[in-house]
């Protein structure tokens, strides 16, 4: 299974409520804060609404 990098890398001070609320779920609380999290249907949900705001890296682990 693949991991997914993900960077904040605008702010998400103007963006709607649902946005801040997705970027806070991802662990997105500070710019270019980098997290990663397993490539699963639900986290590729929330990147899709918040795809504007942040960078993707995939990466494979064993």
């Amino acid at each position: 299974m693949s991991t997914i990098k993900i960077t904040l890398t605008k702010s998400g001070i103007h963006c709607p409520v649902r946005q801040k609320k997705t970027l806070h779920a991802l662990g997105l609380t500070h710019l270019y804060k980098t997290v990663e999290h397993k490539e699963t249907p639900q986290i590729n949900g929330m990147i899709s609404i918040v795809r504007h705001l942040v960078t993707i890296e995939n990466t494979k682990s064993n």
